[in-house]
C-alpha cells in the first residue's frame, strides 16, 4: 500500500493549525506518521505555535543524592511534565556524588574535591566525568560558554598559597584541559562566593558577565581571548532602592536581562525587570514592572524575599523566590511588551534550568528509552 493512501485524509492549513494545539511531547509519534504529517509538523512549529524554552526544575536530596525529582515546563504547551528517566540513563544513581547544580543556565553540573561531571545537552542525557578543578573552591561561581566551562571565585581555595587570589579556571571540553587564567577583579573578589554573584554567559560573544548582587557592578571575562573588561552598571533606571539584582542573557540579539528588588528584604516594594541592548553602553534601556499581585505570590506566606533567582532563554524570562520555593513568575517579551504570569510548581525548587528543547531532542530521548514521560497538568499552573 502506498504511503499517500495510508494518510489521514486532513491535510494542509487545518492539518498545521491541528498540530498547533499538540503538546510537544505528542509529536514525536505524531512525526512518524508520513511525510506530510512530518512537513505539516515542521510547518506548525516553524508559523504558528512555534518552539519555546523549557523550565526544567530539579529536586535532590541532600541525605540520598541519588533522589532527584525533574519536572520541565513547556510554554509552548502550558504543560508540566515529570522527566523520569530509568537507572541505566544519564548518571546511574550509584554515581551521584554531590548536589546537582545549575547556576540557572543549561548547564547542570556536580562538583567535588575529587569528581567532577557536567551535562550540556537540552535533556541531560549525556554527561560527561573530568578531573576536578586543579584548586577546591568551596562555593564557585561555574558557568559554560561554548565548549569552555569556568570556574571562578570563592575564598579559601584549597591547592594554592593562602596569601594568593584564586585564579579563574577553564575546562576545555574537547581537550579535557584545565587552564589557569587571571583572577576575578578586586570588586568581584570581594564578595566571591557564589552566593553573593551572579553570571551569565553569551555563546554569541564567548562572554561571560559576573555581577555583584547587591551592588549591581558588573565584569566581563572574554573567554576567547581570556581577559577581564569593566566595570560596567549592571542596572538600568534609578537604582537607588534596588537592593539586590541578578543577570541572565537570552541569546544573540536579546541582550542582557536584570531583575532587581527595591525595598528590603522583608518589605520588598516592587520587582524590576531591564533589558540591556549593550551593557557596555549606557542607551538601550528597557524596563518593565512585575505587577503588585504577581510580586504577591513570589513574596509567599512568609513575605520575605531577600533574594531572587533567574532563568533566562530568548524572550523569555523565570522568576523564583528560593526561600518560598512553589511559584515562579514567568515573563515574555515580545517587540516591546512584558507578558507576565505565574506558575505553581508541583515541589519545592532546589534548582533549575532553562532548555531550548526540539522534536529532535525528544525522539532521540525515547528512542533510547532513557526518558520515559508523565504529563503533570497543573489545574491552576496559569495565573
Amino acid at each position: 500500500m502506498s504511503e499517500k493512501s495510508e494518510e489521514c485524509g486532513i491535510g494542509g492549513d487545518i492539518l498545521e493549525e491541528i498540530i498547533s494545539h499538540v503538546p510537544l511531547v505528542d509529536l514525536v509519534s505524531a512525526n512518524t506518521v508520513s511525510s506530510s504529517w512530518r512537513s505539516a509538523i515542521s510547518a506548525s512549529l516553524l508559523r504558528l505555535n512555534t518552539l519555546k524554552p523549557w523550565l526544567i526544575i530539579h529536586s535532590q536530596s541532600t541525605r540520598s543524592p541519588s533522589a532527584v525529582t525533574t519536572f520541565a515546563y513547556d510554554p509552548r504547551s502550558n504543560l508540566w511534565m515529570e522527566l523520569q528517566r530509568l537507572s541505566s540513563s544519564s548518571i546511574h544513581t550509584n554515581h551521584y556524588f554531590s548536589l546537582l547544580r545549575s547556576f540557572h543556565s543549561s548547564l547542570l553540573y556536580m562538583l567535588s574535591p575529587s569528581r567532577f561531571a557536567f551535562s550540556m545537552d537540552p535533556l541531560h542525557l549525556n554527561w560527561q566525568h573530568a578531573p576536578p578543578p586543579i584548586g577546591w573552591r568551596p562555593d564557585p561561581v561555574v558557568t559554560a560558554v561554548g565548549n569552555y566551562i569556568i570556574v571562578a571565585g570563592s575564598r579559601g581555595c584549597g591547592g594554592i598559597p593562602d596569601d594568593s587570589t584564586p585564579p579563574l579556571e577553564i575546562y576545555d571540553a574537547t581537550t579535557g584541559t584545565w587552564e589557569w587564567c587571571d583572577s576575578m577583579p578586586t570588586d568581584l573578589m570581594e564578595s566571591a562566593a557564589s552566593t553573593w554573584l551572579s553570571v551569565a554567559a553569551d555563546p554569541h560573544k564567548m562572554c561571560v558577565y559576573v555581577s555583584v548582587k547587591s551592588t549591581g557592578v558588573t565584569y566581563s571575562f572574554d573567554a576567547g581571548r581570556k581577559t577581564w573588561g569593566g566595570p560596567y552598571k549592571g542596572r538600568g533606571g534609578d537604582t537607588d532602592e534596588v537592593f539586590f539584582s541578578v543577570i541572565g542573557c537570552g541569546g544573540k540579539g536579546k541582550g542582557m536581562i536584570v531583575v532587581g528588588l527595591r525595598g528590603e528584604a522583608e518589605e520588598v516594594r516592587s520587582v524590576v525587570m531591564w533589558r540591556l541592548v549593550e551593557i557596555m553602553e549606557e542607551g538601550g534601556r528597557e524596563e518593565w514592572e512585575m505587577p503588585f499581585e504577581l510580586v504577591e505570590k513570589l513574596k509567599g506566606e512568609s513575605g520575605y524575599m531577600p533574594s531572587i533567582c533567574l532563568n533566562v532563554m530568548g524572550d523569555f524570562v523565570f522568576v523564583n523566590n528560593p526561600s518560598e520555593g512553589r511559584e515562579v513568575i514567568m515573563c515574555e517579551l515580545k517587540q516591546g511588551e512584558c507578558r507576565w504570569e505565574s506558575l505553581t510548581v508541583a515541589m519545592c525548587i532546589r534548582d533549575s534550568s532553562c532548555s531550548n528543547v526540539t522534536l529532535p531532542h525528544l525522539e532521540r530521548a525515547f528512542n533510547l528509552g532513557t526518558l520515559p514521560v508523565s504529563l503533570k497538568t497543573l489545574p491552576n499552573s496559569h495565573k
